[in-house]
Formats: C-alpha cells, structure tokens, sequence
C-alpha cells in the first residue's frame, strides 16, 4: 500500500474519547481512530489502576479493561471487563522457600454479573498441604460472600482497590503467616440481559 492510501485511510478515521465507568472516576483513558463510531462498541481499551488514580506508582502493577457498550457522539462509554497483575510483579512476589496458593472462583453478583475470580496468597513459609487447602477454602468462601452482598460496580471496585484481599487475608492469617494475599486477575463472563442490549445512542427526534 502506498504512504498516500495510508494517509488517505487515516484521514477518514474520527478519533473518539473513551471513558472509564463511573464507578471508575468516569475518568478520560483512551483516544481511538475509528471509521465510524458505531463500531467501537464491543471494543476493549488498556489502562492502568495509576492511570486512574494518580496516588500510588504500585497501581502501575494493577493493568485494567474497560470494554466499549455505548456510543453519544465522539463519546464512548465502558463497563469493567476485567483486571489483572502484570506479568512483571506477579513473578516479583515469588519467594524461595514460600508457598503460593491460588484459586479460582466463578460467582454471580447480587445483580446478576458473572465473573471467574483469580485469587493468590503467598505465605512467609512452606505451608503444609492441609494450610495450603484451609486458605484456598477461605479464600472461596470470602469471594462468594462478597458476590451474594455486593453489585457488579461494587463487587469490582472492591476486588482491583483490595478491599476483598484484605478480607481473605484477616481471615486466612489465622491458618498461618501470609505475606501477600491479592485478587491478582478478574474477567467478566457474561453481562446481564439489559446491558447485553445496549445499543449505539440514537440522536433524540
């Protein structure tokens, strides 16, 4: 393709501004090219925890997805699709002579969203098997109590901001010394019936 047609495609692209959920800041986290805007919805955007806080240079670790659902205008609206570790720190909390215990959980919010739950700990010494399984089933039981009480925006912010991390860890503690206990990675499964309906925002008559 010559540098001309590719200059010529870029010039018929409209950029849009993509916006995280309210219960995210609704802060500004992306600029997209598009052909038409109605054809960003569907489309999941990268940010950091940091890019949306500004506080803690660790939220850096914390890599977010917001998925496009609505368009108005030049303006993209997101849900949270899921959240996880970098690669990066994920290794850095890997200790010689520790253990790591992960779960997986797949639970259902009070109203209705399903999400697959990736929690970790990791413990200041090697944990014997039946330690290791008392923290998973704790770990199980905090993240299901947390999903029948809580809605999908709280149950999410509560999971990327720690707060269901530092539930687990008060009670796991108790089996034995932990080091790190965290909700390393989330991922939406499937949105409810109204939210699967959104469509592109029609101009008012």
């Amino acid at each position: 393709m010559s540098s001309r047609k590719i200059r010529d495609k870029w010039r018929l692209k409209t950029w849009c501004t993509v916006y995280a959920p309210k219960y995210f800041g609704g802060h500004e986290i992306a600029l997209i090219p598009v052909t038409n805007p109605e054809n960003a919805v569907g489309r999941v955007v990268e940010a950091t925890l940091y890019d949306l806080t500004k506080k803690d240079f660790s939220h850096m670790n914390i890599k977010l997805y917001f998925q496009v659902v609505k368009v108005d205008g030049l303006r993209l609206e997101t849900v949270f699709k899921g959240h996880e570790y970098s690669r990066e720190y994920l290794r850095s909390l890997v200790r010689r002579g520790s253990s790591k215990i992960d779960g997986i959980f797949d639970v259902e919010t009070k109203d209705g969203w399903k999400i697959r739950v990736y929690g970790v700990a990791f413990s200041r010494r090697r944990l014997a098997p039946s330690q290791e399984k008392a923290i998973r089933k704790i770990m199980g039981e905090v993240i299901l109590e947390k999903s029948k009480n809580l809605s999908y925006e709280q149950f999410v912010q509560e999971a990327v901001l720690g707060k269901i991390a530092s539930d687990i860890y008060n009670h796991a503690t108790k089996i034995a010394p932990l080091r790190h206990v965290g909700i390393r990675k989330t991922k939406l499964l499937t949105k409810p019936l109204e939210v699967l309906q959104v469509t592109p925002s029609q101009p008012s008559s």
